[in-house]
């Protein structure tokens, strides 16, 4: 089977999740990174995958659970992390990002499975961009120069593989957690997530204070 992957950077105030600050600290938005990004980790330890991969900007910490093989990220922009992470993972693989902790199993699951059958799959995002891609061969030049972190990455994304000759199939369109409205919206829809748990008690301080 694929390998199931995530990229992401350790959950550190200042450095992760800053766009939710404010109404945020630096300090709770990297508590809710945290969340998002051990909520995404359980869902794909939850999901059958050949080999199960975090491939890490930044160092391990307590959240990190077992059962994940550890890859550090190589390259500047997101464009060239991700097509060393495929290079480094060397066989057909899926990586989604830490920001969607309302992923599932039987999303993750599906998305592999699509993997198996079509060269590449695209996760659309509703900002725009995606939350996970997949492919069968590791071709950095699928990603190698696609503007990252825009609203018209998904499009420039899908030329890209147009051009290149790869058929792809859409997964379904989730949002991710950018800014703080994104965050009350994605915890509406998984209520029983660590990430929406998190958010409440950060409201509730809030509220306090």
């Amino acid at each position: 089977m694929s390998v199931l992957a995530v990229i992401a950077k350790a959950p550190i105030a200042g450095q992760s999740k800053t766009r939710l600050s404010p109404p945020l600290t630096l300090e709770q938005a990297a508590v809710l990174a945290e969340a998002s990004l051990v909520d995404t980790l359980e869902a794909v330890l939850a999901t059958r995958a050949g080999r199960r991969v975090l491939i890490l900007e930044g160092s391990p910490g307590p959240w990190l659970p077992r059962g994940l093989e550890l890859v550090s990220q190589r390259g500047i922009g997101l464009d060239e992390r991700l097509a060393c992470a495929f290079v480094d993972l060397g066989e057909p693989a899926l990586i989604v990002g830490m920001d969607t902790p309302q992923v599932t199993p039987d999303l993750l699951g599906r998305a592999l499975s699509l993997l198996e059958s079509t060269p590449a799959v695209l996760g659309p995002a509703t900002d725009g961009g995606y939350w996970a891609i997949g492919l069968q061969t590791p071709e950095p030049r699928a990603l190698l120069g696609v503007p990252m972190s825009s609203q018209h990455t998904l499009a420039a994304q899908r030329h890209r593989l147009d051009e290149l000759g790869l058929p792809r199939l859409d997964l379904p369109e989730l949002r991710d957690v950018d800014t703080y409205y994104d965050a009350l919206h994605v915890a509406r829809q998984a209520p029983s997530s660590g990430f929406a748990e998190a958010l409440e008690s950060l409201m509730k301080r809030r509220e306090a204070a």
